[in-house]
């Protein structure tokens, strides 16, 4: 059985990027199918100057976090959205324009608990101008296999959306993890649900030589996948950028390892 599409609100986590945050907007703008509201969740030292957005008739509320801990802000930003279906977005990727309309045409199942969209993970470089060069991509678009899981978190939080009831039945992403915090989330939901894949690169995650949590390598990342590890009866895990998850993606569909 199916029924009307749902309500789906954008949640966005940002941190004193006004310029990425201006494109993460811009692409929002451009969906096929219109959110019901966007929620942006301010973990930055600086705030969001909202009439500086430009976003035409998207409904913006800014909620300052100050938390230091994407899993806080996201949290926080759900919280204060009213939408069926909240729809996550990191402030520096993209969305394509049928990212939303796609994702909300999964969730007419009711069954449906989370779903996400195919990806490409983009290297790109930052002009002394301030425009974004990309260097180079990998995709990700590999249906959903528990086994690769346990191994490699392939889905980055802007390609899905959960059902509200779902990640209130969760208790939403766990604020003690500071990274992992979505592979952690990903993996408490597929015990309670089978995540719906919507093929379709609609996601662009890109990373820089720096700002992006998947970088990050030091003693913190790694004692939060050592508990990730423990949690969830997983091997161990080593750290990974998303553009290695990618390559590792392409050897276990037996498409080899781009250069």
């Amino acid at each position: 059985m199916t029924v009307a599409r749902p309500t789906v609100s954008v949640v966005i986590a940002t941190r004193d990027r006004p310029e990425l945050l201006r494109g993460a907007l811009r692409g929002i703008a451009a969906q096929t199918a219109q959110p019901l509201e966007v929620r942006i969740a301010d973990d930055g030292e600086r705030s969001v100057d909202l009439e500086s957005l430009h976003t035409g008739a998207l409904e913006l509320l800014v909620i300052p976090v100050q938390a230091g801990v994407v899993a806080t802000a996201r949290n926080r930003g759900a919280a204060r959205a009213r939408g069926e279906v909240l729809a996550f977005h990191d402030d520096d990727d993209r969305w394509l324009p049928d990212h939303l309309a796609g994702l909300a045409e999964a969730f007419r199942d009711p069954g449906v608990g989370l779903a996400w969209r195919d990806c490409a993970v983009v290297r790109e470089a930052i002009t002394a101008d301030g425009q974004r060069r990309e260097l180079d991509r990998r995709l990700i678009a590999h249906d959903w296999d528990a086994d690769l899981m346990r191994h490699d978190d392939y889905l980055p939080p802007s390609a899905w959306g959960v059902r509200r009831a779902l990640f209130e039945q969760l208790g939403g992403f766990d604020e003690s993890f500071r990274f992992s915090e979505d592979w952690d989330f990903l993996l408490r939901a597929a015990a309670l649900t089978t995540p719906r894949r919507v093929p379709g690169v609609t996601v662009e995650v890109r990373m820089r030589e720096q700002g992006h949590l998947s970088s990050e390598a030091g003693p913190e990342r790694r004692e939060c996948l050592r508990r990730l590890s423990e949690r969830h009866g997983l091997p161990a895990l080593e750290v990974k950028t998303f553009w290695e998850v990618a390559a590792a993606i392409d050897v276990a569909a037996g498409r080899g390892r781009r250069p």
